[in-house]
């Protein structure tokens, strides 16, 4: 019996209303079948006093509904103000800390934690190390092949390790703020222009082709990441959990359709089907995955043979 594969909800990337935060995670806590919540401001510290308010409301309804709450870093510090709240954040022992910069991999070492996608974890030499630091959980960079993902699970025993499997692509962050700039203002005078876009600003080719999405400082793919290995498939990879990064649109819906996949009561034709519809002005891309470039669809082939024989 192959053991199951746990869902994790990642840190909101995007800068959401504080109502329309609280309300979203309280929709998470009462409907969504997800074993671990991230929560925290990962992007822009600019952001933090936006969900602060409502961060301990929301983490108790989240654990009264029996979720297990990890706090994110920021993943890009470049100001004393943003080191202080990386180290303050690292002193809150009631929660285990999820870095995504290497300066909170400083702070966290020799106390569990975990690793979070925006860490380059490359090499199973790199993954040993951040073991033997006290990572006890990596989430691997999406960009990677599922070739690569099997090498460094199996030359790093010991971490749980998880697929960053649903959602925009994390693919850059910059100092300065293009989302601000492309709306005439500066970063230090954003006036938080970026809360217009809740799923990112399109950026589009010459030709008028979306490509990209503009998240702040951050710059994200237009493509939807959508990993629909069966556990039959990513336990042999190495893999324990499954990722899914908050989008605009039925985080509910898309956390009971992966459900649904690794519970094995639908196939990846029939996720990919559910996922069209509740998110149905993106595509769909897994190309990493499979050794392509990242905005291709590789239909699972073997999964529909599967369910046909």
């Amino acid at each position: 019996m192959t053991a199951s594969i746990n869902l994790t909800l990642g840190p909101l990337l995007y800068l959401w209303p504080a109502e329309k935060f609280r309300d979203f995670y309280f929709e998470i806590a009462d409907e969504a079948p997800v074993d671990v919540v991230v929560l925290g401001e990962t992007i822009c510290s600019k952001r933090l006093h936006v969900m602060e308010a409502e961060m301990a409301a929301v983490i108790d309804r989240l654990e009264r509904a029996g979720k297990t709450v990890r706090l994110s870093t920021l993943a890009m510090v470049t100001l004393e103000r943003e080191s202080k709240y990386q180290r303050e954040l690292a002193e809150d022992e009631s929660h285990l800390v999820e870095a995504n910069d290497l300066s909170a991999l400083r702070i966290l070492k020799g106390r569990p934690h975990a690793v979070g996608p925006f860490v380059n974890v490359y090499n199973g030499e790199t993954a040993r190390l951040l073991a033997r630091n006290g990572a006890t959980s990596i989430c691997l960079p999406p960009e990677l092949p599922a070739t690569s993902v099997s090498k460094i699970t199996q030359a790093c025993p010991g971490p749980e390790f998880e697929l960053f499997a649903f959602g925009r692509i994390p693919l850059a962050l910059s100092a300065r703020c293009a989302h601000a700039r492309s709306k005439g203002r500066t970063k230090d005078n954003c006036q938080f222009v970026c809360q217009e876009d809740p799923d990112g600003l399109a950026v589009k080719t010459l030709s008028g082709q979306p490509f990209l999405a503009l998240n702040g400082i951050q710059t994200v793919s237009h493509a939807c990441q959508a990993l629909l290995d069966s556990p039959e498939d990513l336990r042999p990879m190495g893999i324990a959990s499954l990722r899914l990064s908050p989008q605009a649109c039925d985080m509910v819906g898309v956390s009971k359709a992966f459900r649904a996949l690794v519970s094995r009561e639908s196939d990846a034709s029939e996720v990919a089907a559910r996922l069209r519809t509740i998110f149905p002005d993106v595509p769909l891309a897994n190309g990493f995955h499979h050794g392509q470039a990242g905005a291709e669809w590789i239909a699972r082939l073997k999964n529909s043979a599967s369910s046909n024989s």
